[in-house]
């Protein structure tokens, strides 16, 4: 691979914030979307594609070199990286945002790191796990409307509802009252059945 700071075309000396701008321009230039029907399309997703792991290599390496919780403070209400992580999942990766994220201490997770969180479960299929971490981002901060909105899709899509008083984090996500529902249920199912009636608590 060609060094990648001379793909992104900035020294070694760069800021993060400098690598990010530098990175930000090649890809609004190279964006596959803007060589759509052309006959330079190939070329420019090759670019991409080499951009990208240049950006990833230079920030991967800059991970690993220093503490990554450094960025973050205990108690902080946003965090710079937010915006990354944005990006990162409007370009559909989602396993690069995530590491972002995992980054960050638990004591310092606010209501953004929580829906962002979510975002990225959801967009990989997991609806319950993003259900109960929009709910969390609800509760954290009610009056935003982003986070409800994506509430109400995760709901609708894992068929859950929006109870304060749901347990959380057990390994189904279920609660003594879903156990006994379902149980009722069966029983219903027996005596329809001919069967014997099911001991219920």
């Amino acid at each position: 691979m060609k060094d990648p700071y001379s793909v992104l075309g900035i020294s070694k000396n760069a800021t993060d914030e400098e690598i990010k701008n530098a990175y930000r321009e090649l890809a609004r230039k190279y964006h596959p979307d803007n060589y759509t029907d052309n006959p330079l399309s190939d070329l420019a997703g090759e670019k991409m594609k080499e951009i990208n792991e240049a950006y990833d290599a230079i920030m991967n390496s800059r991970r690993s070199g220093k503490n990554h919780t450094d960025s973050y403070t205990a108690g902080s209400s946003t965090s710079s990286s937010f915006p990354e992580v944005r990006s990162l999942i409007n370009q559909g990766r989602l396993e690069q945002a995530q590491e972002v994220l995992d980054g960050v201490p638990p004591g310092s997770r606010d209501a953004e790191w929580y829906f962002l969180n979510g975002t990225v479960l959801y967009r990989r299929g997991w609806f319950e796990q993003a259900y109960t971490s929009f709910a969390t981002a609800c509760r954290m901060d009610p009056s935003n409307p982003e986070y409800r909105n994506a509430l109400g899709r995760a709901q609708r899509q894992s068929g859950s509802q929006y109870n304060p008083y749901r347990t959380y984090g057990s390994a189904a996500g279920c609660n003594g009252c879903d156990l006994c529902t379902n149980l009722l249920c069966a029983d219903c199912c027996c005596e329809c059945m001919g069967g014997d009636l099911i001991p219920c608590c």
